[in-house]
C-alpha cells in the first residue's frame, strides 16, 4: 500500500518528477505564468508567495489520514528546467490525477509521458488500482494525456469536466 510518508520521486524516459517541495514555487510560478493555462480551469497565474503557502500546505499533506497528497514537479533533464506538475489524490486503491505542462513545454509529449509515468508510479507502489482523471470537454490535448495514461471518459461528470477513468496493469502482470 502506498506509504503517509510522502511521494517517492519517479522518472520517465524525459522526465525527473520530483516530490513537491515549497523551494520550487518561484521557478514554477514562472512556468505556470501563461493565463492561457487556465482557460478551461479558470483562476490565473499563481504569483511566488501565493505557490509557496500552496505548496506549504500540500506537502504536509491531507487532512484526513485516509487520504493522501501526492504532489510532483517535473524537471526536463535535457536541461534541466522545471516544465510542470502531475499530483495524485490516493484513496485506498483510488487515485485520482491531474497534470500540467507549462506553455513553453506543450506539444512536445511531456503531459503525456508525465501521465503515463505517473501511472505506473502509482500502480508499482502499491495499492493503486483505480485512476480518475477529470477533464474539459473541449480540452483535446487533455484528453490525449488521459488516453495516454489509459484512461477512458464515462458518462459522468462533475464541474462541467467529464470523468475519465481506468484500471492500470497489475505490476508482474499482463
Amino acid at each position: 500500500m502506498p506509504t503517509t510518508t510522502g511521494p517517492l520521486p519517479f522518472t520517465t524516459p524525459r522526465l525527473d518528477a520530483l516530490p513537491l517541495d515549497p523551494a520550487y514555487a518561484e521557478e514554477m510560478a514562472a512556468v505556470l505564468a501563461d493565463p492561457a493555462l487556465y482557460a478551461f480551469t479558470g483562476g490565473g497565474p499563481p504569483d511566488p508567495a501565493t505557490l509557496r503557502s500552496r505548496y506549504e500546505r500540500q506537502s504536509a499533506g491531507s487532512p484526513d489520514p485516509a487520504e493522501l497528497w501526492w504532489n510532483w514537479v517535473l524537471r526536463v533533464r535535457a536541461d534541466g528546467r522545471l516544465a510542470g506538475y502531475v499530483q495524485a489524490t490516493v484513496r485506498g486503491p483510488r487515485a485520482e490525477i491531474a497534470w500540467v505542462v507549462g506553455t513553453p513545454w506543450q506539444g512536445r509529449g511531456y503531459a503525456s509521458e508525465a501521465a503515463k509515468g505517473l501511472a505506473a508510479h502509482l500502480t508499482s507502489a502499491g495499492g493503486v488500482r483505480m485512476l480518475v482523471a477529470h477533464v474539459h470537454p473541449d480540452h483535446a490535448a487533455s484528453e490525449a494525456v488521459a488516453s495516454a495514461a489509459g484512461l477512458a471518459p464515462t458518462g459522468e461528470w462533475e464541474d462541467g469536466e467529464r470523468r475519465w477513468t481506468g484500471n492500470p496493469p497489475v505490476p508482474g502482470f499482463r
